[in-house]
């Protein structure tokens, strides 16, 4: 876990408590040479922190450890907390993390984006409070910013934040904790994005790894009429990790999680680096795998209890989604590569997107904007490439009516953490 101030001060030789984990071309690999498949879930149970109740950590980390997690994603935290407890108990059931930068307030807008100090520096604040954690996974820049096709003009922003926070990872010599981006999964901006924030041979501000939150997967389907064939064929030796940063779509319901043995098996796994489900706790959505107890009236007001859901106490698995999701993890093993074996010149380094009439906007290998610009001081932006596409949030390909990420994301949070534009 964290190094002890002596340890530090002498620079001795430290044990691991956790192997740590790096982004090496299109793989996650441990330090010991393993690759790593994500095997995740969301976990927010409250607005601002979950990673500081020790005592609700523990009692999550042992039923997360019995349903085979080894990834928590964490959206929203609190750089102040005293989060030593929470990443200590989870390392201990071999659970790393994976933690939004963003905060309510300093997320990058999407029709007006701008990147500032003030975003830099609270963003830098959250990697300096986790990065000691050995059992941190890695960190994203954002989530969700581009949810309109014709909200692409953001994507250098992105790019922005991702090369301030390496360097800032940098120059503090930190080890190489992965940074990285989850998107939406829209059918206009699909593969561009992800090519984009990847592309043009600048390693300095490109993401390290590439995140979907994709529920086009709605039981009972299969790899091809589910649309997963096209998001490998995009993704193919993709030259970051990239894997399902939101997963778990639970319409009709209940939810089979068939999707996880394609992600797992021959279908995706030379390519992909495994999912997250969405989500952890039950709540409006109805997405939740465990629930702390029976919902109650949402005026009902008291500690750990926001919308009518208790957010603390023994985890009870919800039926049958829990047992679903264990079964199907518990059957799957997917063919990874050690590290001494791997090749990274399998990898494609992508071309730089030229604009589409359909909505993406950014021409080809445009430079991240410097620190402090905004879309009205980049010099990419020109009134055709802002009135080139109408908004509209489309279906992913092959995705079922009411399987966006909209649905299983945004209902859950309501509320004071409910303020939409955090989860955009």
């Amino acid at each position: 876990m964290r190094l002890s101030f002596l340890t530090a001060l002498c620079g001795a030789a430290v044990a691991h408590a956790i192997p740590t984990i790096e982004a090496l071309g299109n793989k996650f690999f441990t330090s010991d040479g393993d690759q790593f498949f994500i095997r995740g879930v969301a976990y927010q149970l409250v607005p601002d922190d979950p990673l500081i109740d020790t005592a609700q950590c523990t009692r999550d980390a042992s039923l997360m450890k019995k349903l085979g997690v080894n990834t928590i994603r964490v959206y929203h935290v609190d750089p102040d907390g005293d989060h030593d407890g929470c990443m200590e108990v989870f390392a201990n059931a071999s659970i790393y993390a994976m933690i939004d930068m963003d905060t309510f307030t300093t997320y990058i807008l999407p029709d007006d984006p701008y990147w500032n100090e003030t975003q830099l520096n609270a963003y830098a604040k959250v990697m300096d409070a986790f990065q000691g954690y050995d059992n941190l996974l890695g960190l994203f820049v954002g989530n969700e910013i581009i949810a309109l096709n014709n909200q692409s003009l953001a994507a250098p922003f992105i790019k922005s934040a991702s090369r301030d926070l390496k360097a800032h990872r940098d120059a503090k010599g930190y080890r190489k904790i992965p940074v990285g981006y989850a998107a939406t999964d829209i059918a206009e901006l699909r593969p561009y994005l992800q090519d984009y924030l990847t592309c043009g041979g600048n390693s300095s501000e490109n993401i390290d790894f590439y995140g979907i939150n994709s529920y086009q997967w709605c039981d009972p389907s299969s790899f091809t009429t589910s649309g997963y064939a096209n998001l490998l064929e995009e993704g193919k030796n993709f030259p970051v990790p990239i894997f399902f940063s939101e997963t778990g779509c639970n319409k009709p319901g209940p939810r089979l999680f068939e999707d996880q043995a394609s992600i797992f098996g021959s279908d995706m796994d030379a390519h992909f680096s495994g999912a997250i489900v969405y989500e952890w706790i039950e709540e409006q959505n109805n997405y939740g795998l465990i629930s702390y107890g029976p919902k109650v009236d949402a005026t009902v007001t008291g500690a750990n209890i926001y919308d009518g859901f208790t957010r603390a106490g023994e985890p009870t698995p919800v039926s049958p989604d829990f047992d679903n999701l264990s079964k199907q993890w518990a059957t799957l093993t997917p063919q990874g590569v050690a590290r001494s074996a791997y090749d990274t010149n399998i990898v494609s380094t992508r071309a730089c997107p030229a604009s589409t009439a359909s909505g993406w906007l950014v021409d080809g290998n445009v430079a991240a904007p410097t620190l402090g610009a905004s879309l009205g001081t980049s010099s990419y932006v020109t009134a055709s490439t802002v009135t080139d596409a109408s908004p509209s949030a489309s279906e992913t390909k092959n995705a079922v009516p009411g399987s966006q990420e909209v649905t299983g994301m945004a209902a859950g949070l309501v509320g004071v953490m409910m303020m939409f534009t955090f989860w955009l």
